[in-house]
Parts: structure tokens; C-alpha cells; sequence
């Protein structure tokens, strides 16, 4: 198989990594400075920069909420691609400026207010990344103003998060986060739904691995440099423990190609990453979105 086929599916793993549908929900008003500050990060392709902001996914989640719980929903370009207003890195990055600015900002106002830090998809990428620099020291906030942290379908998962519902195989295509959540990983829970290849990469699949390293930084913070580097020899690691590069070759031959196209196929048609509001992750069946209303509830 030549070069230019292997590209393609990289590219075709590429896509796979970023998107998300568009769902449109509503914002809430609260007390200025109530006891719980809910900020959600909506997905892919959910809101824009300019755009009044739309809770898509995650207005399952915020519309069950007491109207005593401050929403603010953050806005953002949501886009992932080249010719899009952002490339995936550059618009994950302004949703973590722009959370990062809403947080602050009211927790310099509100003495006494905590926070829940909510996403989906990209949203979830750039919930979990504010999530774990808070928790880790890196922020003005400290860890303790943090009371929770609810991730759908985040493209970050480690397979050590605390995930709520059934058990899923590996971890998020865009590889973990160095260091993970810090003081705030009590209060932080992930959800996943069986099938979702953003949250549910194998750690063989070195293919979807590498598409999204690539789409993690495809727009560089140089501060960063150092983390990168680690990410990117976690997956040079894991592949040479698998059999180096002839394993990753193979995995990119016309054949695998193939069958990568077919899963990808089945994949979008599952819609297994929308299936939030529908996928149940308790015996009594509650769906994601539901259970993460509910806890949000249980600290207003």
C-alpha cells in the first residue's frame, strides 16, 4: 500500500476524533452569587464565538437544575478542522481561556461560591484540562472551590478516572492527561458510552492513538512542550512493546484500511456519541445525562 493510502486513513481517524452533533437547549439565570456556579463547555460544532450560547448535550443536564444553581455556558469555536475558524487545538484552547475567565472571574466576586465544571466532547477535552490544572496547583482557584467535575465522552479519559456506568475498553483517543486531576479527582466523574471510539480507543489501536496526538496539538502551546513530549512517548512506548513499527504499518495496510473504514462507518451510524441522554449507567437505568443532573442537584 502506498504512502498516500495511509495518510488517508490517518486522515479518516483524524475525523473520527473530532466531531460531535448539534443539539440546542437553553441557559439559566441564578443569584449573583449563589451557593453552586455550574460553567459547561458544549461539544463540537454546539456554539461559536459570536453565537447566544447553546447548551446542545449538556442541556439535559443543566434544564433539571433549581434555578437557585448559576449556569453559565461557554462560548467558543467549537470547530476542529483546517478549514474551519479553528484547528481542534486552537478552538479546545478557547473554551479553557474562556471557562478559565468565567471561573476566576466569579470566584474573585463570590467568596463562598463552589463550582461544577461540566463538558461534552471537545467540551469534555477542554473541561477535563481546566479540571486537572486546577487540581494540580496551576490556577489562581484553588482545588477546594471545585465541588464537581462531570465529563461526557471525554477524549481524555484514562482508564484510572472514576467512570460512572459499565466498563469500557481503553481510554480516550486523544491519550490521558499527564498527571491527571490532582486534589479535584474525588469530584470528578467520567461517562462513556459503550462504542464511542472519542472516549474508547483500544491501547493497541495506534492509528486512532496517533490521530489523536495530532489533533491535541494542532495548535502548540510552547508551555506545553514538555507534556507533549511525554504523550507522545507513551504511545512510542506502547508501540514498540507491541512490535514497533512494522505493527503500526500493518495496521495502516490496505487491508486494515479497509476495516477501518468499515468501523468508522458502523461507528457514525451507532450513534453511540449521542447516545447520552439515553445510555443508562446504573441498574435502574438512568441515563448519563440524568445521573449527572441528579449529583449536580445534590449540591445545590
Amino acid at each position: 500500500m502506498g504512502v498516500k493510502k495511509s495518510f488517508v486513513a490517518l486522515g479518516a481517524c483524524v475525523a473520527a476524533v473530532f466531531g460531535s452533533v448539534v443539539s440546542v437547549g437553553t441557559a439559566q439565570a441564578a443569584p449573583a452569587c449563589p451557593d453552586l456556579h455550574v460553567v459547561a463547555i458544549p461539544g463540537t460544532w454546539e456554539t461559536s464565538p459570536d453565537s447566544t450560547p447553546r447548551p446542545g448535550m449538556l442541556s439535559a443536564v443543566t434544564d433539571g437544575l433549581p434555578s437557585s444553581v448559576q449556569v453559565d455556558y461557554v462560548t467558543y469555536a467549537a470547530t476542529a478542522f483546517p478549514w474551519e475558524s479553528e484547528v481542534y487545538g486552537g478552538s479546545k484552547r478557547q473554551a479553557v481561556d474562556n471557562a478559565r475567565w468565567i471561573i476566576e472571574d466569579a470566584a474573585t466576586r463570590c467568596g463562598n461560591t463552589n463550582f461544577a465544571i461540566i463538558g461534552y466532547s471537545q467540551g469534555a477535552d477542554a473541561a477535563g484540562d481546566l479540571a486537572a490544572e486546577i487540581g494540580t496547583g496551576l490556577s489562581v482557584v484553588p482545588p477546594s472551590r471545585i465541588a464537581a467535575v462531570g465529563l461526557l465522552s471525554d477524549p481524555r479519559r484514562s482508564p484510572t478516572d472514576a467512570l460512572v456506568g459499565p466498563p469500557v475498553a481503553g481510554g480516550g483517543a486523544g491519550g490521558p492527561r499527564i498527571g491527571g486531576f490532582g486534589w479535584v479527582s474525588e469530584n470528578t466523574r467520567t461517562f462513556c458510552a459503550y462504542g464511542d471510539l472519542y472516549c474508547s480507543t483500544a491501547k493497541d489501536d495506534f492509528v486512532t492513538r496517533l490521530a489523536g496526538f495530532l489533533a491535541q496539538t494542532s495548535d502548540p502551546i510552547f508551555a506545553l512542550l514538555g507534556q507533549y513530549q511525554q504523550e507522545a512517548l507513551a504511545i512510542w512506548n506502547d508501540l514498540m512493546a507491541a512490535g514497533g513499527m512494522p505493527t503500526l504499518m500493518a495496521q495502516l495496510d490496505e487491508e486494515s484500511n479497509e476495516t477501518r473504514i468499515d468501523e468508522l462507518e458502523h461507528f457514525y451510524k451507532s450513534n453511540a456519541h449521542q447516545d447520552y441522554t439515553r445510555y443508562a449507567v446504573d441498574s435502574s437505568g438512568t441515563p448519563a445525562t440524568t445521573w449527572l443532573r441528579n449529583w449536580l442537584r445534590g449540591m445545590a
